[in-house]
Parts: structure tokens; C-alpha cells; sequence
């Protein structure tokens, strides 16, 4: 209907099916601007503010409190006052959730397997097929959902990759190497094996590390660099955290370690702490995460700072931070090649692209396009 705009569950991950509503954050008739929170929303991995993708007068709350909707499901509906209550009453009447048969098909065949130098690989591709690709690279310990709110919002305008490293997630568990050139040399070798001479290089925590390592040996294959709370650019980092990750085999034990990643300890779910432990007790984790552990970050000191050894305007670099990250400071940001784009933002920790997604999701936008 002309002139009302809904606002929908919003689809956050390959994954997700529906949504609780925790409560909403604004008064139906307050003046919306893009980009502002207007409702809280958890899902079964983690609870987000919902941030509206339009401006407009919010006439309508339809969703309540404490209720779970399917994706796209409507939340509520904005208009000016030229449009009537019975206008809205209608619409509001008439919608109808949008069938998930075509998208949950479309991101089911999203996640896909491929051997690389003999290790099999998870992967999602999502968005267009021409284009350079965005490649998103996780960080030690974790895997590809942790780009749970950004593969999808920045595939609807450019291609994106995202893949569990080796020993990580569901990829075999299986090391190319224990040094950041070994795992640079997988990270291309990928690249190659899925058709892609160039990526968006976009990486986290020792995947910052990792991509900046691959901007180093392999600069052709690299169109720009985003880092978000990023090793490779200090030489300490929290050895507490570290030993605590890998050691931890119980919820008890790794609850307190996670809570360390976020500015909001609360964001850390039951069932981000339940899918975590599936993954360390597998057999051979352990170990592997430990041998990982002592090659790269040894005593709470990182073995190798590549982004430091980037030449000053080399490639488009853009730097992202939470100030209350307690894994890597904040203080590593002023190490930032010449050039680059820093952004250090309050209240969030080491998880920034799940914090402040919307806002990541924007600065990496506007850098692959510029």
C-alpha cells in the first residue's frame, strides 16, 4: 500500500528461521532515521537490536514483546499522518509473511565443501557471481557464523565468501601450518580453488593477522584490507583469554571466557556456549587449538605483526576497533599503516562486527566501493 512502510523479522545468518521479540525501543509515534535501534531481537545464537533500514514516523507496534516470529515476519509499520488508522489497520490485516521455501533453500545450498591442499573446507557464498568477492576470515577458535550479521547484509550488494579456517568450525581438523604464511598460503589457495583471482579481504582477530599476511606474499590477490579488532598490528594480546579458550570443557569454565568478547557480557547465549563446547570436544581440538595457540601467540606475545610491515598506502586499508576490547587493545589501532581509515568505537569489545554490525556493515561497503 502507498505510502506505509513495514518493518520485518530480520533474516540474521545463513541459519536463522525466526526471532523473539525482547522489547521494542522506541514509542509508536517517534520519527525514525536509518540506522536507529528500534527493537531488541533474540535468536537462538545471539540477541541484536534490530536497526531501521528506512526513515519514517512509526505509526504501528505490531509485534509484542516476548513474541517469536518467522524472518520477514511483520515487527511494524511506519507512514506519515496522511495515511489513515484504517489505511494501516488494512495493511496491516492483509500482510502476509513471505513463504521461506526459496530462501532457506537458497541458503541451504549457500554452505558448500571443497578440498583445499587436501583439507576438506566449509564455505558460504552468498550475492552476485560477478564481481570481486568480499572474503570474510574469522578468528582463532571460531568459524564462519561469526559473521552472523554481515555476510548477508553485505552480499545484498556485492559477492561475499566467507569459510571456516582449517581445525576450525566444520572444516576438517586438519593445520596447513601453525604460522600465519602457512595459513596465508591456504587462505589462496582457496581463493583459487573457488575461481576467485581477487577478494575484499575482510578479517578478524587472527584473521586480521592472516589477511594482512596474504596482502604481504600475495599482493596481486588483494583488491583492500578491512581488519576489525585485528592481531598482527602489537605484540601482546591476552594470554588469559587464550588459555582459557583452549582449556575450557564445561559451560561453567567457558561462560566467564566468553563474556570477555563482548562490551555486554549478556550477548553471550546458551546456545553460543553450547555450540562452542560441541566444537571443543571434538577429538583432537584441543590439541590443535593449543598448537595453533603457542606458534602464533606464545606467553601473550604475538609471534609476527604483519600488518606493521605493510608499505604506507600500499592498498585501501580500513581499520575497525571496540574500545573495550579485552583480547587485543584498542591501542593496536594506532599502528595503522599510513592511510588507512580507524575507526575505534565505545561500548563494544572484540566482537565489534556482531556489536555494531550495521555500522561495520557500512564503512566495508563504502570501502569496496570507493
Amino acid at each position: 500500500m502507498e505510502g506505509i512502510t513495514p518493518i520485518v523479522m530480520p533474516k540474521w545468518g545463513l541459519s536463522m528461521k525466526e526471532g523473539k521479540v525482547v522489547s521494542w525501543l522506541v514509542e509508536e509515534g517517534t520519527r525514525i532515521t536509518v540506522g536507529m535501534p528500534i527493537l531488541e531481537v533474540e535468536t537462538d545464537k545471539i540477541a541484536n537490536d534490530v536497526e531501521a533500514p528506512d526513515a519514517g514516523l512509526l505509526r504501528r507496534r505490531v509485534a509484542q514483546d516476548g513474541e517469536t516470529l518467522p524472518v520477514k515476519a511483520l515487527l511494524g509499520v511506519m507512514a506519515e499522518t496522511t495515511v489513515s488508522d484504517a489505511d494501516i489497520d488494512a495493511y496491516v490485516s492483509a500482510y502476509e509473511t513471505p513463504a521461506a521455501g526459496d530462501e532457506t533453500d537458497a541458503d541451504a545450498n549457500a554452505y558448500q565443501q571443497i578440498e583445499v591442499d587436501g583439507i576438506r573446507v566449509r564455505y558460504a557464498r552468498k550475492g552476485a557471481t560477478a564481481g570481486t568477492p568480499v572474503l570474510f576470515i574469522h578468528g582463532f577458535g571460531g568459524d564462519l557464523d561469526n559473521w552472523l550479521f554481515n555476510l548477508d547484509a553485505v552480499s545484498e550488494r556485492v559477492p561475499t565468501l566467507a569459510l571456516d579456517l582449517p581445525g576450525h568450525g566444520q572444516s576438517e581438523l586438519r593445520l596447513p601450518g601453525t604460522s600465519l604464511a602457512a595459513l596465508a598460503a591456504f587462505v589462496v589457495h582457496f581463493l583459487d580453488a573457488v575461481d576467485e583471482p581477487r577478494a575484499h579481504l575482510v578479517g578478524h582477530s587472527m584473521g586480521g593477522a592472516i589477511a594482512a599476511q596474504v596482502a604481504l606474499d600475495f599482493p596481486a590477490k588483494v583488491a583492500s584490507l578491512t581488519l576489525i579488532d585485528s592481531a598482527g598490528m602489537g605484540s601482546d594480546i591476552n594470554a588469559g583469554y587464550l588459555e582459557g579458550f583452549v582449556q575450557a570443557q564445561s559451560r561453567r569454565e567457558l561462560k566467564p571466557v566468553l563474556e570477555q568478547l563482548f562490551a555486554d557480557p549478556n550477548l553471550v547465549s546458551r546456545q553460543m556456549i553450547d555450540e562452542l563446547l560441541k566444537y571443543k570436544r571434538l577429538d583432537g581440538v584441543a590439541s590443535l587449538l593449543a598448537s595453533l595457540a603457542g606458534s602464533l601467540f606464545s606467553g601473550g606475545r604475538q609471534a609476527s605483526t604483519p600488518v606493521l610491515q605493510l608499505a604506507p598506502d600500499s592498498l585501501p586499508v580500513l581499520v575497525l576497533w571496540g574500545r573495550e576490547d579485552r583480547v587485543i587493545s584498542a591501542g593496536h589501532a594506532a599502528h595503522a599503516p599510513a592511510g588507512a581509515g580507524v575507526h575505534v568505537f565505545e561500548q563494544a569489545g572484540h566482537m565489534l562486527q556482531l556489536e555494531r554490525a550495521s555500522e561495520v556493515n557500512r564503512l566495508i561497503l563504502a570501502l569496496v566501493a570507493a
